[in-house]
């Protein structure tokens, strides 16, 4: 199956949650997948930078785990180029909300189909990061003369999230 748009799970809303008594253990969503982001650090975290910047977000959003590892491989890779290994950039948030999808019914009965699945549970499809505004979300240290790359690495990985991101420097 492929995957939905973005817009899709963009807004933050408590999905319905099945709630049983007498059968606790269908209360669990089960079968959780596996984020595609893995690396969270990058660069040299042991340097001696005297400049951190934070990307922060200006909504409240859910960004999908491949939204964020796409993020994480423009930054680096332009950081990479730039700086070489003179630099660290983390992302701040993890993962962890599960996304659930129903089936969209297509075809003959399909309005039988839905009507009868009103409050579905939906199957696991992946997992997002709920970041509210004002929130960080990712962070790069570098000297005081990289300044402008970094942004520019922030503002390149901004563009493939959903939301805007607002720059912050600390000394």
């Amino acid at each position: 199956m492929a995957l939905r748009p973005g817009r899709v799970v963009r807004e933050i809303e408590r999905p319905y949650t099945r709630v049983s008594k007498s059968k606790p253990r269908k209360s669990y969503v089960v079968g959780v997948p596996v984020p595609k982001i893995h690396q969270f650090e990058m660069g040299d975290k042991k340097g001696n930078f005297n400049l951190t910047i934070y990307a922060i977000a200006k909504d409240s959003v859910q960004i999908r785990h491949n939204a964020l590892e796409a993020a994480r491989i423009v930054a680096t890779r332009y950081l990479e180029k730039t700086l070489g290994t003179n630099f660290f950039f983390k992302i701040l948030k993890y993962p962890h909300h599960v996304i659930r999808e129903k089936p969209i019914a297509m075809g003959a009965g399909a309005d039988r189909y839905s009507q009868g699945m009103r409050q579905s549970f939906g199957k696991p499809s992946g997992t997002a990061v709920q970041i509210f505004k004002g929130e960080k979300l990712l962070m790069v240290k570098v000297t005081k003369e990289n300044l402008e790359t970094a942004k520019k690495a922030l503002k390149k990985a901004s563009l493939k999230l959903s939301t805007p991101l607002r720059m912050e420097a600390e000394y």
